[in-house]
């Protein structure tokens, strides 16, 4: 093993050290639950970042080798409209295909009580509540996310992409990621109401796929920034919007959500396609 092999396998047992010493006892309070709350879900996503900057200190390692500078702006527009291209194709046939799919007067008695509209209640669902919800809880949600990606796409995924490649290191991070969210998804509420079994097959691909494009993302622009913006829209778009909108009974569950394996198809294709087109631009794999 080279000198700088053995360093990053170091680094990486630190990490995952403080991994879990900073998820362990938030879980447990959350299978203690049986469910997750919004500040709970919020302080976890931290504890990725939080074991990241630990390491780095412990270890000496510069706080700006995590990727704090901010990429081109056509990397951020990209980054921002992928979920839309891998998600909406699903929930749009699953609303088709599957009767009683599409719960828009769920959506909009969400959206409009807190408010005390109505008249015109759906029109005020699809002319501000959609639109803020893409723009402000987008714009919030990057904070949550930031932690998340500090951790994985910060420090972890440059390690594992230097001894394996950005593709192979992006499925090992991907199932670390994936592996990480276990205790809740099997503990407490964090899955769609499909079979264990079934959730936790469907979102540990959907989840190793996501690694990939974020990983070739953090490589091509050698910054966390678009895998923050990824990671942000990709909950804000189908956890606060689509899922929304979509009956969480019957069989519409199998096939969306993060837990459906429409999403487990579409995402797995993205990361194919965008791990083919950067692989192309960047041969070497190496963060420019």
């Amino acid at each position: 093993m080279t000198a700088k092999s053995e360093a990053a396998l170091k680094d990486t047992t630190w990490f995952l050290f403080w991994l879990v010493v900073f998820s362990a006892p938030i879980y447990s309070f959350s299978v203690y639950l049986g469910y997750t709350t919004p500040m709970i879900s919020r302080i976890t996503m931290w504890a990725p970042g939080s074991a990241a900057l630990v390491t780095c200190l412990i270890r000496r390692i510069r706080i700006d080798s995590l990727g704090w500078h901010w990429p081109k702006w056509n990397v951020i527009g990209w980054s921002y409209f992928l979920p839309w291209f891998y998600a909406l194709p699903v929930y749009f046939l699953a609303w088709l295909l599957i009767p009683g799919a599409l719960d828009w007067s769920a959506f909009v008695t969400q959206s409009a009580q807190p408010y005390h509209i109505v008249n015109h209640a759906g029109l005020f669902a699809a002319a501000y509540s959609i639109p803020t919800t893409l723009i402000f809880a987008f714009l919030s949600t990057m904070m949550w996310a930031l932690g998340e990606e500090l951790g994985w796409r910060g420090f972890l995924q440059p390690r594992m992409g230097a001894w394996l490649g950005t593709t192979k290191g992006a499925l090992v991070v991907g199932l670390i990621w994936a592996a990480w969210h276990y205790p809740v998804l099997l503990g407490a509420d964090y899955n769609s109401g499909t079979p264990p079994a079934y959730a936790l097959t469907c979102f540990t691909l959907t989840v190793v796929s996501m690694a990939v494009i974020s990983g070739w993302l953090r490589t091509v622009s050698a910054s966390i920034w678009p895998s923050v913006v990824l990671h942000a829209i990709h909950n804000t778009l189908i956890q606060a919007v689509l899922d929304a909108m979509t009956n969480t009974h019957g069989k519409a569950p199998y096939v969306t959500t993060e837990f459906g394996f429409g999403m487990t198809l579409t995402m797995a294709a993205t990361a194919f396609v965008v791990a083919r087109t950067c692989a192309k631009r960047n041969p070497t794999g190496v963060a420019a």
